[in-house]
C-alpha cells in the first residue's frame, strides 16, 4: 500500500497545483468594475466549536506522531498521518490551522494592548512547541499539512552539499526576525503578517491566490522532488523555534533500537542532513587550533552583531514600505509633485476624510524613523544568528555511533525503513553486530 501511495502521490500533487492554477478562472471578476479585489489572508471566522475540534485534531494529531516516531517507530504510520493532516488541516481547513502564522499574532499581541489574542491562538502556538521540547519536531513529522505536503512529493531526495545547506539553513533565522519585526511594527487595524502574506503554500490549500505566489509554490514543489523539504529547512520560521527546543527534549527519534552497527544506510537515507555521524579522536594539535579558532569567533560575534545593526538600520526606509501608511503617503508625495498620473483609490479616500497631508506625512516619517531602529535590530540578530552559527559548527561532540540532529531532525521515519537492528527487531532480517559490517 505505501508504494503505491508514493507512486500515485506526484500525480495527485501534480492535479492539485493545475485545479489551484485555474481555481481563479472558475468565477471570473465581473467586467463592469476595474477595481482590484484583494486577497485576504486568513479565511473568515469559524463556529467555536468548529475551533475547538480543530485544536482537538492538532492535539491527536501531535500524539500520534510522537507515538509512531517515537514508540511504534512506524514510517508507514507518520506516511498515513501526513496524508490526513494535508487532507484536514491543509485542503480542508485551507492551512490556517497554522502554528506558523500565530507566530504573527503572539508578537503583535505583545506590542500593541489594543490587539486581542484569541485563546485558542495562544493554544495554537503553544501545543507544538511544548510537544518539541519532551518530543522532539514530531509536529513536522506528519501533522504540519506544509512539511507534510513536501513529504510527499519527495520521491528522489539527494544529498545537499554540508556547507550550502548549512549556509541556507541561515535563511529560517533571517525570515523569522523579520516576521516578527513587521508583525510589531503593525497594529490591530493594520497588521503587517509577511507569513501569512508570503506563505508559498496557501493558495494551493485553498484552490486559488495570486498568481506569483502560486509559482513560487510550484517552484517549492517541483525542487522539493529533489531536495527533501526545502521550505522547512531553509525558511520555516516556526522550524527554528522547534528546532531550539527539540535540542532539549528528553526523549527523541533514535536510529538503532539497540547497538549501532555503522552500517551507514541511515545516514544515506536521510534526504535532510539529520545524521550526524561518529567523531574520531583529534591530536593534541588539532585541539589546540580547534580553542583557538573557537575563541577568534567569539571575539568576532559582537562584530558581526554591530556591523549587522549598522547595516540593518540603512534598511529602514525600505522596510518601511510594506507599511500602508508609508505607502499612502509615498502616493500622495507623488501625486502632489506631478510624479503619478492621476489618483488611487486610497488616496482619494484620504483626501475625503478631509485630514491635512502634512499629518499624514508626520506619521509617514516617525514610522519610517520606527522602521529605522527596527531594520537595526534585525540587522543585529542576522549578525547574531551568523556568529552563533560560526560557533556551533566550530564546537566538536563526541559521538560513537549515528546520531539525528536533534535540531534538524524531523523525525519522519525513513531511517527506519534502512536500519538492520530496526529490520531485526521487526524479525524479518537476523539481528547484526558491529563485526557484522566491519570492512
Amino acid at each position: 500500500m505505501i508504494r503505491l501511495l508514493r507512486v500515485l502521490t506526484p500525480w495527485i500533487i501534480l492535479l492539485i497545483l493545475a485545479s489551484a492554477a485555474n481555481a481563479q478562472n472558475l468565477i471570473p471578476l465581473p467586467e463592469f468594475t476595474d477595481h482590484e479585489i484583494r486577497e485576504t489572508e486568513n479565511p473568515s471566522a469559524r463556529a467555536a466549536w468548529r475551533e475547538h475540534l480543530d485544536l482537538a485534531a492538532l492535539a491527536v494529531g501531535l500524539v500520534l506522531a510522537s507515538y509512531f516516531a517515537l514508540v511504534k517507530r512506524s514510517r508507514r504510520g507518520l506516511y498515513l498521518l501526513a496524508i490526513a493532516s494535508l487532507i484536514w488541516l491543509g485542503f480542508w481547513r485551507q492551512g490556517c490551522v497554522c502554528p506558523i502564522g500565530s507566530i504573527q499574532n503572539v508578537v503583535l499581541a505583545l506590542a500593541d494592548p489594543e490587539y486581542a489574542l484569541p485563546i485558542g491562538v495562544v493554544v495554537l502556538f503553544a501545543l507544538p512547541l511544548v510537544f518539541a521540547l519532551f518530543v522532539g519536531r514530531t509536529f513536522c513529522a506528519g501533522v504540519c499539512p506544509l512539511g507534510a505536503l513536501q513529504e510527499l512529493v519527495a520521491v528522489r531526495p539527494i544529498q545537499v552539499p554540508v556547507w550550502l545547506d548549512q549556509t541556507l539553513g541561515l535563511l529560517a533565522y533571517v525570515y523569522l526576525g523579520a516576521a516578527v519585526l513587521f508583525a510589531a511594527m503593525g497594529t490591530a487595524a493594520d497588521p503587517i503578517f509577511v507569513i501569512c502574506r508570503y506563505d508559498p503554500f496557501v493558495g494551493f490549500f485553498r484552490f486559488g491566490g495570486s498568481a506569483n505566489m502560486l509559482l513560487v509554490g510550484g517552484c517549492f514543489l517541483v525542487v522539493g522532488l529533489f531536495v527533501g523539504r526545502p521550505y522547512c529547512r531553509y525558511l520555516c520560521p516556526y522550524g527554528v523555534l522547534l528546532g531550539l527546543l527539540s535540542k532539549l527534549s528528553k526523549w527523541h527519534v533514535r536510529i538503532p533500537p539497540q547497538e549501532c552497527v555503522q552500517c551507514r544506510l541511515c545516514e544515506d537515507a536521510c534526504p535532510y542532513g539529520a545524521i550526524r555521524e561518529p567523531t574520531v579522536n583529534q591530536t593534541a594539535e588539532e585541539r589546540v587550533r580547534g580553542r583557538r579558532r573557537l575563541a577568534r569567533l567569539i571575539v568576532l560575534l559582537p562584530v558581526l552583531v554591530g556591523v549587522g545593526a549598522w547595516l540593518g538600520h540603512g534598511t529602514g526606509a525600505s522596510l518601511s514600505r510594506l507599511d500602508p501608511v508609508v505607502r499612502l503617503a509615498d502616493r500622495i508625495l507623488l501625486e502632489e509633485t506631478g510624479r503619478a498620473e492621476g489618483t488611487s483609490d486610497a488616496s482619494d479616500a484620504f483626501r475625503n476624510t478631509g485630514r491635512p497631508i502634512e499629518e499624514l506625512y508626520r506619521e509617514a516619517f516617525d514610522k519610517t524613523r520606527r522602521f529605522g531602529v527596527a531594520g537595526a535590530w534585525l540587522g543585529a540578530w542576522v549578525g547574531l544568528v551568523i556568529g552563533g552559527k560560526l560557533i556551533y559548527l566550530s564546537v566538536r561532540r563526541r559521538r560513537e555511533d549515528y546520531q539525528p540532529d536533534r535540531s534538524n531532525c524531523v523525525a519522519c521515519g525513513r531511517c527506519f525503513w534502512y536500519c538492520p537492528n530496526e529490520q531485526a527487531r521487526l524479525g524479518l532480517i537476523k539481528g547484526l553486530t558491529p563485526a557484522d559490517t566491519a570492512p
